[in-house]
Parts: structure tokens; C-alpha cells; sequence
């Protein structure tokens, strides 16, 4: 019995991790390195977390990071933005991004 509540708790974790997906807007945000935006104007940060560990085991590092592009993506378009860039590393499950206009910055 616990056994089974156990394997309940895990796929219900998986399943709400599976249903993150890009808006409307976050599909036209592009994830760019900070070479890349000399022209952009910065609009500012968006702090984003997801799940690092799923009943005490370490999700895949490229699981983690797809879902913080996809929050910090949304983010960025409730922003007003357009391109996103990594500012820190994941830590725990959460990474922060720098938000920018580089397509018309100044209109």
C-alpha cells in the first residue's frame, strides 16, 4: 500500500511538471548569450524555479533547465520582452535570467 501511494506521489509530480509549456508570447522569445545583446535594452530580471527533486531524487539536469527557459520565456513576454539571457547557473532548481527588447529596443 505505501508502496503504491509512493509510485501516486511520483507520477503526479511528473505529470504537473509535463503540462509547463511556452504562452503565446514565450514562443517568440529567443535565448541568447550575453554577446549577443549589445543592441538590446535591458527591461530587467525574472527569477525561476521548478521542481529539482522528485521524492528525493535528482531530476535530469536538462529536465530542470528546459522548464526554467520555458518560466523565464513567459516571463520575459509578460515583460514586454523579447530575449532572454542566463545571468546565474542553476542552483536547486532555480536560475535567474536577463530580460531584453532587442527587436526595436527603442519603440
Amino acid at each position: 500500500m505505501y508502496r503504491n501511494i509512493i509510485l501516486l506521489s511520483a507520477l503526479a509530480t511528473l505529470a504537473g511538471c509535463a503540462s509547463l509549456e511556452l504562452n503565446e508570447g514565450g514562443e517568440k522569445v529567443r535565448v541568447l548569450d550575453p554577446s549577443e545583446i549589445e543592441t538590446c535594452r535591458e527591461l530587467g530580471r525574472t527569477n525561476t524555479t521548478t521542481t529539482a527533486k522528485v521524492m528525493g531524487i535528482d531530476r535530469p539536469i536538462e529536465t530542470i533547465a528546459k522548464e526554467l527557459r520555458i518560466v523565464a520565456r513567459n516571463s520575459a513576454s509578460n515583460m514586454g520582452g523579447d530575449t532572454i539571457v542566463p545571468l546565474t547557473v542553476i542552483e536547486e532548481g532555480a536560475q535567474t535570467f536577463m530580460v531584453y527588447k532587442c527587436v526595436n529596443p527603442d519603440g
